[in-house]
């Protein structure tokens, strides 16, 4: 059986949407097979990783972090 799916509107400006075509050209794939797997990838990262590509703390904040995520990594 196949997984339920559900769909979600984005805007991307118009730049945004031409450095998406791309990427999506030289790998055969549209936007939306492209975009929802970016998705998928993000919705199973952990917290941290979120709070970085959302790019929602103060530089120095974000900086400490990636530090400390390297750190882990290692």
């Amino acid at each position: 059986m196949a997984a339920k799916s559900s769909f979600v509107r984005i805007q991307l400006d118009t730049s945004a949407k031409e450095r998406l075509d791309s990427p999506c050209k030289r790998r055969g794939m549209t936007q939306v097979a492209a975009t929802s797997r970016l998705i998928h990838w993000f919705s199973h990262q952990d917290d941290a990783i979120q709070t970085v590509v959302l790019n929602t703390l103060s530089e120095g904040s974000t900086s400490a972090l990636a530090k400390s995520l390297l750190k882990q990594r290692s």
